[in-house]
């Protein structure tokens, strides 16, 4: 099961979906499609849509690029619960900058320019929780999911600070073979 840059976090919609399964984090969209094409993983979870970012062209460019070999073979919405996070021991008043996925820093604008920090994007939302952990960034928040703080010990400082208390994001099930058709 594949991972990606998220919009937000494909690996928890992996594990909603397959909760049994043995995940395979990737760094991108296209090594996703590449990890299902080649048999690495039975089954790919990218993001293809946010209600408040939009759709992810990336998707639906590798969904055409892997026509014939690659197919959805179903899709499932996660409501997304976005939190700011930091080292533990740190107040909201010493964060002075933020980063995570593009998508995700969208999904929080109106929650940031309240806050007056800057903004850094990254690759992925988790990513961001990473980075702020191994870098032992003081100072520097990361939007993730409360998941990504419980995976890298970071301390939630404000959560479910998405402007759209109604955001979802939608994932694809991607395989190697079709999905039967419905009876």
């Amino acid at each position: 099961v594949g991972g990606g840059p998220k919009a937000y976090t494909p690996e928890e919609a992996a594990a909603a979906i397959y909760p049994d399964a043995e995940m395979l984090p990737l760094p991108s969209f296209a090594d996703v499609f590449a990890a299902v094409a080649d048999g690495r993983a039975e089954y790919g979870v990218p993001a293809v849509e946010n209600s408040t970012a939009g759709s992810i062209n990336e998707t639906y460019d590798l969904l055409v690029a892997h026509q014939g070999r690659i197919f959805p073979r179903g899709e499932y919405e996660l409501h997304v619960q976005q939190c700011l996070m930091a080292l533990p021991g740190q107040s909201l008043a010493e964060i002075h900058t933020v980063q995570s996925h593009w998508q995700a820093l969208a999904q929080v604008r109106e929650y940031l320019e309240g806050l007056g920090v800057k903004t850094v994007q990254v690759y992925d939302t988790a990513g961001s929780a990473k980075l702020v952990r191994e870098g032992g960034l003081r100072g520097v928040g990361a939007i993730a999911s409360g998941r990504a703080a419980a995976i890298y010990g970071l301390e939630i400082l404000a959560e479910a600070i998405q402007t759209n208390k109604d955001n979802y994001t939608r994932f694809l099930v991607l395989g190697r073979e079709e999905a039967a058709p419905a009876p």
